[in-house]
């Protein structure tokens, strides 16, 4: 007989917005900061009189790095709201997405001085995995 599982609607929405922040990033990234500094190849190496091709190389591979980071977390995620999971490793995933969202967020928030909205979008995907935990 199959076990009927209820989805985690809070793991749910945590991982679509942790899917679209990431790709929102990339996107905009790709068109607002690398695209003048490409020099027709994947990776972008032209960064002037301050940074050298491999400043802006490293910049590069970490701003898509976080997207695919945050995509692994949304995986995560996803697979955690459709399968139930034993508590000690639901527990401890759970936790170190809520601390890692959060640390990410503070980080941009901080580094940005509020600019950048991406901080918000983590602070509420961290309070969505929070909440989810106990649903």
């Amino acid at each position: 007989m199959f076990k009927v599982h209820r989805m985690n609607a809070y793991f749910m929405a945590a991982a679509a917005l942790a899917f679209v922040v990431g790709l929102v990033h990339s996107v905009l990234g790709e068109r607002l900061i690398f695209l003048r500094l490409r020099q027709g190849r994947l990776q972008p190496s032209r960064g002037g009189q301050l940074l050298g091709a491999g400043h802006v190389g490293i910049l590069w591979a970490s701003w898509h790095g976080l997207t695919i980071l945050g995509w692994g977390f949304a995986a995560v995620l996803l697979w955690m709201g459709l399968h139930p999971a034993g508590a000690d490793v639901a527990g401890f995933v759970v936790h170190a997405v809520v601390v890692s969202m959060l640390l990410t967020s503070a980080l941009v928030l901080v580094g940005t001085r509020a600019k950048h909205p991406g901080w918000a979008a983590l602070l509420c995907a961290a309070v969505l995995v929070w909440l989810g935990r106990t649903a």
